[in-house]
């Protein structure tokens, strides 16, 4: 008669957790490969999917060819820059939004809580407003992400300490003050020019997605998101308690600010490309939490695959659902408000244990 050991038994146990993780990263993947195709396939002018990965691969051996006819022009200049863009702009919001949530010990809170998406909303509107456009746009809104999180450490720091209520409700002052600044400068910008582009731009959409805006946005999502991955045991260890964390040697003041500032990187990057884009943050994160569980080494790159996939689907819904394009931040609202309710009842009846 076998005799399984308590050692055997967990043994058992962990192979079966990895073999699950296993098997639903798989289904992600193949998720995102669906969206991906689909994407690059659906639109005014369809292209067959076989046909669409042709080209890709085309694009990939030759990238220097002329292209000629019409389909290539469209997958290759119209299409595939926006899936990708796409697709790392929902994989770093969902990697953000993860390590947010770990640091805070609470999966309510999503990137915006720091302020970082006024702020950069307030550069961009203000170089509409302007007349800037291209990469100086691009530049602004960087620049005036990363100030809005400067503002955050400086107000939120008391008596040489930084606790995370007070980084919450500094966050939450400065994003209101940022807001009501964008507010002020849709009242006094011109309603025929620059008003309508502030608004459409803030609703967030991949309508002027090309190669070079996409290649303009990769480093911040894709190095942002590396290292994120790379403090995964970090924030394993800050999502536990204060104490806790401490005894463990982490210094959770400096290593919180540097989550911080990763997060700025990515969400920065993704502003500047494609205006805000709320709620793939807070959803995507759970959902995978949901999936996989709450260790960061699992959590990272299953937010990151689910939230790539999410966004491609939810802009391919944008493009092809009306004949007018339909701004991402009303769509990511729709579907994100709901599922935000369903959360907020769950964690407060898990709180309160009724």
């Amino acid at each position: 008669m076998a005799v399984v050991t308590q050692d055997g038994a967990a043994l058992v146990v962990r192979r079966s957790h990895i073999a699950r993780q296993t098997a639903v990263f798989a289904a992600l993947l193949a998720l995102f490969a669906v969206a991906f195709v689909v994407s690059l396939c659906v639109g005014r002018f369809s292209v067959p999917a076989g046909r669409a990965l042709e080209l890709i691969w085309l694009g990939i051996i030759n990238p220097a060819r002329e292209l000629a006819s019409i389909d290539e022009r469209i997958v290759l200049l119209v299409r595939a820059p926006r899936v990708v863009l796409a697709a790392l702009a929902g994989a770093g919001l969902a990697v953000a939004g993860a390590a947010l949530q770990g640091v805070f010990r609470n999966p309510l809170v999503s990137p915006d809580i720091l302020g970082i998406s006024q702020g950069a909303a307030f550069g961009g509107a203000l170089a509409i407003m302007l007349g800037i456009w291209g990469f100086p746009l691009i530049a602004m809104v960087f620049v005036f992400g990363m100030a809005a999180l400067i503002l955050v450490g400086m107000l939120s720091r008391i008596n040489g300490r930084t606790e995370t209520v007070t980084v919450i409700l500094s966050g939450l002052v400065i994003s209101s003050m940022f807001s009501a600044v964008v507010s002020l400068l849709q009242f006094v910008a011109d309603p025929n020019t620059s008003l309508p582009a502030i608004v459409y731009w803030l609703m967030g959409s991949f309508a002027t997605a090309t190669w070079e805006r996409t290649l303009i946005a990769a480093p911040g999502l894709i190095l942002g998101a590396v290292l994120l991955w790379m403090l995964r045991f970090r924030l394993n260890i800050l999502s536990l308690d204060e104490a806790e964390a401490q005894s463990l040697g982490a210094n959770t003041t400096r290593e919180r600010w540097l989550v911080f500032g990763l997060i700025a990187v990515i969400v920065g990057s993704q502003v500047a490309v494609s205006g805000i884009i709320g709620w793939i943050g807070i959803v995507i994160p759970h959902a995978a939490r949901l999936l996989v569980g709450h260790d960061h080494r699992a959590l990272l790159p299953a937010s990151v695959v689910l939230g790539a996939g999410f966004m491609v689907i939810i802009d391919t819904l944008a493009r092809t659902a009306t004949a007018a394009e339909i701004p991402l931040g009303v769509i990511t609202a729709l579907v994100g408000a709901p599922i935000f309710a369903v959360l907020l009842r769950n964690h407060y009846r898990e709180r309160t244990g009724s």
